[in-house]
């Protein structure tokens, strides 16, 4: 369970909900100014510079390799910038680790929930380490439980759930500490169309209800293409474009989302062991093969 046993390490401290700073200004909720990482000789990400509006749905679009990942790991405190600023929900990862955690959910691409606990027991851990109290988890568990569609399904292991309904349950986990942010790596990859669509119908109202940010990466263009407020185009570790799915659209003539990425990205087919972090890795191997 990546997002608990790296809180955990971390301690926390008891309070559960932090006071943004911010909130009252009409800052966004991230913002990102000539954000820059690099590995060895390797540039992931070249200065770029984003914000995030709170309410919004923003969808952070790229080929494997484009520096996406790269991103999202300094945004939620896990990898330290080479240079540049960010501050999530008013904070300063690099200074107020603490507070950017607990403003955010998140859900990663490869599943994070512990099979051999149940449902209930998955999100109670979660509020624990989080410092959540015992009465407003226990409502708050019972409350999203409901509202993912799982409420009959409290009880039983997490290891006879389908995918779609682990998806669901993770989406729950990161929305207990009520944050002001969700972070979705690819949640939706390897499922069917119909648990795809199922999934950002609860996503989208989850967004509306309680008025949370949603940022958001994908390889599939209908699901930003349906779901994003706006969009931000990633590739070779700088920002192409950015802006609504019409805007981008408009901006290379094209019909559809996918046809405006591929205009902004190019055709050719990019494998994900070219992503910054494994060239470094086979050139330090190279390296010490001389």
């Amino acid at each position: 369970m990546i997002v608990i046993r790296h809180m955990a390490q971390s301690r926390i401290r008891p309070h559960f909900m932090t006071h943004n700073p911010s909130s009252s200004s009409g800052a966004p909720i991230v913002s990102v100014t000539d954000l820059k990482k690099s590995f060895g000789d390797i540039a992931a990400v070249k200065g770029i510079t984003f914000s995030v509006q709170p309410g919004e749905i923003f969808a952070f679009l790229g080929p494997n390799g484009a520096g996406k990942t790269t991103t999202i790991k300094m945004l939620t405190t896990l990898l330290r910038p080479t240079s540049g600023e960010i501050r999530v929900n008013g904070f300063d990862p690099l200074i107020d680790q603490d507070k950017v955690r607990k403003s955010f959910g998140i859900v990663f691409q490869d599943p994070s929930t512990d099979d051999e606990l149940t449902a209930w027991e998955n999100l109670e851990l979660h509020g624990i380490l989080y410092g959540v109290p015992t009465k407003i988890r226990r409502e708050r568990m019972k409350e999203l439980m409901e509202i993912i569609g799982l409420a009959d399904r409290t009880n039983d292991l997490v290891k006879h759930f389908s995918g779609g309904m682990k998806r669901r349950l993770e989406i729950a986990r990161g929305l207990l500490h009520h944050p002001k942010i969700l972070f979705l790596d690819e949640p939706t990859i390897g499922l069917d169309p119909q648990t795809r669509n199922h999934l950002w119908s609860y996503v989208t109202d989850l967004n509306k209800k309680e008025n949370i940010t949603v940022f958001l990466t994908t390889h599939y263009m209908e699901e930003a293409d349906k779901v994003a407020t706006r969009i931000a185009v990633i590739d070779h570790g700088t920002i192409v474009a950015s802006g609504s799915s019409a805007e981008l659209k408009e901006q290379t003539k094209t019909q559809s989302l996918e046809d405006a990425f591929l205009a902004l990205t190019g055709n050719t087919i990019r494998d994900e062991s070219a992503s910054a972090i494994d060239q470094m890795r086979i050139h330090s191997r190279m390296f010490r093969k001389r």
